[in-house]
């Protein structure tokens, strides 16, 4: 694994191809697609990898059954077929998981049960255990704390689940493997240019303040929320191409709800789907659509999202969620592509879209996790053009995304101890640099605990500064650093 310094040092090199700002999944997917190709690559992120939308989702490799209600059944086709790459070429990180919707009526059972059979068809070849109907008897027995009264049965299909964080990193650690670049605290403050065309970027080392100036034949903007602040470094009268939404999510204890399979409510009062899923030893409730204006690393979910989702699970569970029983609650947000007809964010495609301007920046906004690996690859044949680089066909509809650490096969049922070991491996193998970054995106317990997030921070602390060569003012500072950002944790 390529030290820190060495990467940094590497970013004076004069022989980038590709770079690429963000280290999201649409970003980190690029940088894998590009690197697979052979072109030297080098990705550039503000803070850590996933951050902020990429860290924060619903932990879904899926197909969007909300997206087929929509009509949108060309997103649900390509969305399915990468699910199906995923569960093919990397098992350690995605894994499938039955769905079921408990249905009130047998209208109802026939409704999803028909439209489900055609989510089956549409996922082809690559497609998982087929829907059916179960029985009331059957729903009861796969979901223990579902309501007594009210259900005649369910619908069982098939998704997959993964953890959006880990799988990020495992990405990073992807790119660097291969020769090229990943760096994350290093941002990038403008575009630089000749003769009106880009030929790279200034950036500046978060911890050192040093300042780099760094060359590449073509730049992709995949800065996620904050695509439209790059596009203005390259066009300052840039017209607005986001419209961003927040969507929240609560996790419980397991207790209420002790099941292996997940429930799918189709249909709130907002018209959203709501998931309940077993994950990392909890229960993940989620998610929320709400406009928000302005793009933060640290969203917070609003008190209405919070009751939202409480409610709204309460109708299915047989034992209530009280506020006192929600374990942590974390909310992202949305990059969607601007569209001046939909009534509601919620209505907004999650279809992504690609620009090149007059001066070359390749820029890619919307999408979704499930379709990372499609979007990469499709930016990354607009930076060839873009670049005038040789062409190169892409390679990871077949490559193998394998984890390089301990945490091989690592298991959504259970979180990974934090022992000495572990943190030090973070920070000298899965590019950690802060108790954050060990306890929110490595372990995920700040997402599943945020109270035993903070009783650890201190020893974290302790322990990253060993390995990384940082005193005690640093251990201090990142202690009270970290006990700030978990506030927002904690419901409100």
């Amino acid at each position: 694994m390529i030290t820190r310094e060495a990467a940094l040092a590497r970013l004076k090199e004069d022989a980038w191809d590709v770079l690429i700002i963000g280290g999201g999944a649409t970003g980190l997917g690029a940088a894998v697609d590009a690197v697979s190709r052979g072109y030297r690559t080098v990705l550039l992120e503000q803070s850590d990898f996933a951050k902020a939308t990429s860290s924060r989702s619903t932990k879904l490799i899926h197909g969007g059954v909300r997206y087929l209600q929509q009509g949108n059944v060309s997103l649900v086709r390509e969305s399915l077929h990468e699910r199906g790459l995923l569960l093919r070429n990397a098992p350690d990180f995605v894994q499938p998981l039955e769905f079921i919707i408990p249905v009130r009526s047998w209208g109802q059972k026939l409704y999803y049960g028909t439209g489900l059979k055609v989510y089956d068809l549409l996922a082809g070849k690559l497609g998982m255990a087929h829907s059916r109907m179960l029985s009331q008897e059957e729903t009861r027995r796969r979901l223990p704390t579902l309501q007594r009264s009210g259900f005649v049965g369910g619908v069982s299909y098939y998704d997959a689940q993964f953890d959006d964080a880990r799988l990020a990193v495992s990405l990073a650690q992807t790119v660097n493997q291969k020769n090229g670049v990943a760096l994350n605290y290093v941002r990038v403050h403008a575009l630089r240019k000749q003769a009106g065309r880009i030929i790279g970027v200034e950036a500046e080392d978060g911890e050192t303040g040093e300042r780099y100036q760094v060359s590449a034949k073509a730049v992709i903007n995949a800065a996620g929320i904050f695509s439209d602040e790059v596009r203005r470094m390259d066009d300052a009268t840039a017209a607005v191409a986001l419209t961003l939404s927040q969507g929240a999510h609560l996790v419980v204890d397991r207790k209420f709800f002790p099941a292996n399979s997940a429930i799918i409510v189709p249909h709130t009062d907002d018209g959203r789907v709501l998931f309940l899923i077993p994950w990392h030893g909890a229960t993940l409730i989620g998610t929320t659509d709400v406009p928000v204006p302005l793009a933060t690393l640290e969203p917070r979910p609003f008190h209405q999202e919070i009751q939202f989702l409480m409610e709204h699970a309460n109708r299915y569970l047989s034992t209530p969620i009280e506020h006192s029983d929600l374990r942590s609650c974390f909310a992202g947000l949305r990059p969607l592509v601007k569209t001046g007809h939909a009534s509601s964010t919620a209505r907004i495609s999650r279809d992504h879209v690609i620009r090149t301007s007059e001066s070359g920046l390749v820029s890619i906004t919307g999408g979704k996790w499930t379709t990372f690996r499609k979007m990469g690859e499709e930016a990354v044949a607009a930076a060839i053009q873009s670049g005038d680089l040789p062409s190169s066909p892409s390679r990871t509809a077949s490559y193998q995304f394998t984890s390089s650490d301990s945490e091989t096969n690592f298991k959504l049922d259970q979180l990974p101890t934090i022992k000495d070991d572990f943190i030090r491996e973070c920070a000298r193998t899965m590019l950690a640099r802060s108790v954050e970054d060990v306890l929110a995106r490595r372990s995920r317990l700040l997402f599943v605990h945020a109270a035993e997030a903070v009783r650890h921070a201190p020893h974290v602390a302790q322990i990253l500064a060993e390995e990384l060569k940082f005193d005690e003012h640093w251990v201090a500072t990142q202690v009270e650093e970290f006990r700030e950002t978990a506030q927002g944790y904690f419901p409100v």
